[in-house]
């Protein structure tokens, strides 16, 4: 779920800012994470079981 719902995200309010450390990447990217609805994470993670488990369906 990372790949496809966090990552992204991330990188779209991140793209274009420039930080002199680690630990700035880190503070911005906290931020960004607890601007995302607990239901956007309930509901990736409910597609993504959605999704394996029409691949288990599917062997």
């Amino acid at each position: 779920p990372c790949n496809f719902f966090l990552f992204p995200k991330l990188k779209r309010t991140l793209k274009g800012q420039r930080f002199s450390t680690i630990d700035e990447i880190k503070a911005k990217s906290q931020i960004q994470v607890k601007t995302i609805l607990k239901e956007a994470f309930y509901q990736c993670f409910s597609n993504w079981k959605l999704r394996w488990h029409k691949c288990i369906i599917s062997q």
